[in-house]
């Protein structure tokens, strides 16, 4: 279906793909992985006519293509789902599905023709959540992928590119998604999956295409290949562990605690978080995770309860008294992507007033590679920007930090990279709470796991417990 031969491409002179070769079948799942700036964007982008190639050729079905606009690939039967959707809040599933291409009668927008439509590709894609005439505002992360996967059918795509299609998902949201790519392979789709979950790539894939520093490594049939094997290609070294080991010690006096907090969206929480401890917190999607981690950092306040050292009534209240946060998104809330490393680096220590030195020894610290503090951040790989966020923090030195995400769609080198800071600051006797969507990050980083339920906290399990134990807790009738 997809035959990509001696790609090349470089911008500003820097080369960045360099005689890439990539083949996929039809009915196939082909996994591309790769470290952050391995190329893996870029190569799919040339695929999708965002970019020109500067050398080599591409096929589809056989025929020679050249794609010099979106629109050229997306007739030549190729749909690209990015990580962030491209879809209008305010408009109807089915009008982004047709957007730009609605059926027109006698002049004039044919809706109920549109609406049919759609509603038999939502069928047909198993959905019967919602319907053609929701607000895509109203839909959830998922449902709003099945969505994306709706328009590339609607475009009759043959190639089907999935870029980190579960970074934003809940652990039971990830095997409706699985069911979607077999439907599409089964469909005789051929489907290029973009993903740093090597559980994941292992469950879905035919085959399985490495890429590093621009250049094809290998491509070979999953079977032949397995977890070890693959990060060991990926990153051109052995990782030993993908978890640094747990503090021996027991932890140390408790830096914030809560009894009976509450707001709109939380009931009745009690916690500690200790020095030198690392609590997982995990949950369903909707429970109320990142609620809480904003209740403590004061930017959803709790309306009720007590907290100690105090109960913050802002971010700067929560940032006074020692307590820092690592969002979620760090695009939109935890960085200024036009400005330079050096200035993020800052930007906590700015507003609060603190002292700013030592700002390049901390980055050297969280291991930004390349250290480069005079780069705008919007240029880094995600794993060099949340490197950036920690360091951010690392200047004003919280005595609790809150994690949310923290390696939400970086590689594996990267992920051990935080992975090792955040023992380091527990060592040091920070109090870490710690989100993730990732059970086996959770179980591998966690001193204890607290699981949240619909705003209240299901139970607690002690270090290291099966993913059974923590999703019997967290998806309970």
């Amino acid at each position: 279906m997809l035959k990509m031969t001696g790609i090349g491409k470089s911008f500003l002179g820097v080369r960045v793909l360099q005689g890439v070769d990539l083949e996929a079948a039809a009915g196939e799942v082909h996994a591309v992985v790769g470290e952050n700036g391995a190329g893996k964007s870029t190569l799919m982008k040339i695929l999708a006519g965002v970019h020109i190639p500067d050398e080599g050729t591409i096929e589809v079905d056989g025929r020679s293509v050249e794609f010099g606009h979106p629109v050229e690939a997306q007739l030549a039967g190729v749909a690209i789902i990015y990580q962030e959707f491209n879809l209008l809040p305010e408009r109807t599933v089915a009008e982004n599905v047709y957007l730009g291409r609605e059926p027109v009668r006698r002049g004039l927008v044919d809706r109920a023709a549109m609406e049919k439509a759609t509603g038999e590709l939502l069928r047909s894609l198993g959905e019967k959540s919602f319907g053609p005439r929701d607000l895509v505002r109203r839909l959830s992360v998922a449902q709003q992928q099945v969505v994306e996967i709706a328009k590339a059918l609607s475009l009759n795509a043959r190639i089907v590119v999935m870029d980190e299609p579960t970074a934003a998902l809940a652990d039971h949201e990830v095997e409706l998604l699985y069911t979607l790519v077999r439907r599409l392979a089964g469909r005789g789709i051929a489907v290029l999956y973009i993903s740093h979950r090597l559980r994941e790539i292992f469950e879905l894939a035919d085959q399985i295409t490495v890429l590093k520093d621009g250049a094809r490594v290998t491509t070979a049939p999953a079977s032949s290949l397995d977890a070890g094997a693959l990060v060991r290609l990926m990153v051109g070294r052995e990782l030993d562990s993908y978890f640094p080991p747990r503090a021996a010690g027991p932890p140390g006096e408790a830096l914030l605690s809560v009894r009976g907090g509450g707001n709109d969206r939380l009931h009745g929480i009690d916690l500690d978080l200790r020095a030198g401890e690392i609590v997982g917190l995990a949950g369903l999607q909707g429970s109320g995770r990142t609620e809480l981690a904003k209740a403590l950092f004061g930017a959803e306040p709790f309306t009720t309860g007590d907290m100690k050292p105090r109960r913050p009534r802002s971010p700067r209240d929560a940032i006074a008294v020692g307590i820092g946060l690592v969002t979620e998104d760090r695009k939109a809330e935890g960085l200024l992507l036009n400005q330079q490393v050096r200035d993020n680096a800052v930007l906590v220590a700015r507003a609060t007033g603190r002292p700013r030195s030592g700002t390049d020894r901390l980055l050297e610290r969280v291991r930004l590679n390349p250290p480069r503090p005079r780069q705008e951040v919007r240029l880094l790989s995600g794993g060099n920007q949340q490197k950036v966020v920690l360091a951010k923090w690392m200047t004003v030195a919280p005595r609790v930090m809150l994690f949310d995400e923290p390696t939400r769609g970086v590689d594996v080198g990267a992920k051990a990279a935080i992975h090792d800071l955040m023992r380091e600051l527990a060592r040091d006797g920070t109090a870490i709470l710690m989100i993730s969507s990732e059970l086996p990050e959770l179980i591998g980083m966690s001193d204890r796991i607290v699981v949240l339920r619909d705003g209240r906290i299901a139970g607690e399990l002690p270090a290291g417990p099966t993913e059974e134990a923590v999703m019997r807790l967290a998806a309970a009738s």
